[in-house]
């Protein structure tokens, strides 16, 4: 019987990739003790705001790591005010399925599809960025099965507006031990964002990998507001003053544990328009400042950054986005020190 896919190779399992590529000490204080201001801020514990942000895509380990270091004297001018979570996200998700599909996929993005590869280089790039930096890092769960490479290390995870509908990414939010922030879907529609989140914060029993799961739910599962777009394909924002009160009335109504929106300044926010990113974020601080309920429950702000404003069809300029357009280091920096005073 013929078949419509080929099997190339069984690839290692994330305990073996684990044993290849362990760990020190040092990552798993960082990422302990990290992890746990960042739950603190979640809970309220930390009045702290958050910023997760960095490239759309990690698609060159030199570029990205440059990014990050260059990110560390900032954060130390800012640290009363505000935790920088650094965005290394290592798998993309395409509209249309072509394209570069990230790290994973293509640790060369000049070269073919390797996972192996792909599995064994994100891996060293997150260690990387924990060991050198002190930082703890964000990626995006596309795959929830592939969560376990990483799940060592990383710091935030984010499940993507296609992706929140899908019950294997609810159920593994469920099982996962860092804060895991629930976009709303491309539709906008609010309450299955808040279903995702429900879902998330609840125990389950499930397949996963082959085994039979069972998780203890994550307290710390919450809202990304990103924008959606109408049946027209129109981009339209969710991060207005009425939204975030809309957004807080169904906190409200729900009983979740630990209510909190992170507003995503890019993607349908922004229309794409990177350099909007700057007004939005300021928008947002000032209805934080006019509400109090408003303040309490929206905790940061996801933000695309790179090196380069912009970006490019193929990897030509160092450190310029080759899939979404990022806002470039200069106006990024500006922007984290607008950001502290005005908090």
């Amino acid at each position: 019987m013929s078949m419509n896919m080929d099997f190339e190779k069984k690839l290692a399992i994330p305990m073996e990739v684990k044993e290849m590529f362990p760990v020190s000490i040092q990552v798993e204080q960082t990422v302990q003790k990290k992890g746990a201001e960042l739950k603190n801020i979640f809970s309220g514990k930390d009045n702290r705001f958050l910023l997760i942000i960095g490239p759309c895509s990690a698609d060159k380990e030199d570029s990205v790591m440059e990014y990050i270091y260059r990110l560390v004297p900032v954060q130390e001018k800012v640290k009363d005010k505000i935790m920088i979570i650094p965005r290394i996200y290592t798998n993309k998700p395409r509209t249309t399925g072509s394209g570069y599909k990230g790290m994973l996929h293509q640790p060369d993005p000049e070269a073919k599809p390797n996972l192996f590869e792909g599995i064994t280089a994100i891996r060293q790039l997150h260690m990387r960025a924990v060991s050198e930096t002190g930082f703890i890092c964000a990626d995006e769960m596309l795959y929830p099965s592939n969560h376990k490479y990483l799940d060592d290390i990383l710091g935030y995870v984010a499940v993507g507006a296609r992706s929140v509908e899908n019950q294997e990414h609810r159920l593994t939010a469920s099982g996962i031990d860092v804060p895991v922030g629930m976009k709303n879907p491309t539709s906008g529609d609010i309450d299955v964002m808040m279903n995702a989140i429900t879902a998330a914060q609840h125990p389950h029993h499930f397949i996963y990998r082959g085994w039979q799961a069972h998780s203890h739910g994550n307290p710390y599962a919450h809202a990304i507001l990103r924008g959606y777009v109408n049946k027209h394909g129109n981009s339209l924002p969710n991060y207005h003053y009425e939204d975030l009160s809309f957004v807080n009335e169904k906190y409200l109504a729900s009983g979740l544990e630990n209510p909190a929106v992170i507003v995503d300044c890019n993607h349908a926010n922004s229309g794409k328009h990177f350099i909007e990113q700057i007004r939005i974020s300021k928008e947002v601080l000032s209805s934080r400042k006019y509400n109090s309920d408003i303040k309490k429950l929206v905790k940061g702000f996801m933000i695309e950054s790179y090196l380069e404003d912009g970006n490019q069809s193929a990897g030509g300029i160092y450190g310029k986005s080759i899939t979404d357009p990022c806002l470039g280091w200069e106006k990024t920096e500006r922007l984290i020190y607008d950001m502290a005073e005005i908090l």
